[in-house]
């Protein structure tokens, strides 16, 4: 009887992922998650290795992110606001990518896995910051509905 369940919830999380990956916000976070995946990689194959850091816990907060909201727990902890907190992990791993693979396509002359970290590094940076721009938006429109108007001329 217990397997019955665990295997009908797992199933139930699996649709959960395949429906949330389908959404905009599901394809950005999944491609945030494989590009800093790939930086590991080039930046693990390089010499100089420490610049990973950067990519490992960017891979690893838009992983929590990804399982917030495909499991829909921002709408059951109200606590925190989700959108201001995915705003700032965005924008911070922008200007942290673009900073740092700036540092090693400059520096990286002769180790060819930086300089592969670097770029793949400058395209994530484009990346999060395109994410940065959608939850702008999106507060810029949550804000414009909830707006009320406080003039109360008759």
């Amino acid at each position: 009887m217990a397997d019955s369940t665990a295997s009908s919830s797992g199933a139930n999380c699996l649709e959960k992922m395949k429906n949330y990956v389908r959404t905009q916000k599901g394809v950005i976070l999944a491609a945030e998650i494989f590009i800093s995946f790939i930086i590991i990689i080039c930046y693990g194959a390089s010499h100089t290795g420490g610049y990973s850091s950067v990519a490992i816990c960017e891979m690893v907060f838009a992983m929590v992110f990804f399982g917030i909201f495909m499991m829909e727990v921002d709408k059951q902890i109200l606590v925190v606001n989700w959108v201001w907190s995915d705003l700032f992990r965005a924008g911070i791993g922008a200007i942290l990518y673009l900073i740092v693979s700036l540092i090693n396509v400059i520096g990286g002359s002769g180790d060819g896995a930086r300089i592969a970290g670097g770029v793949f590094g400058l395209i994530a940076g484009l990346l999060f910051a395109y994410d940065t721009y959608t939850i702008y938006l999106q507060i810029k429109s949550t804000r414009q509905h909830t707006a009320a108007s406080t003039d109360e001329r008759v």
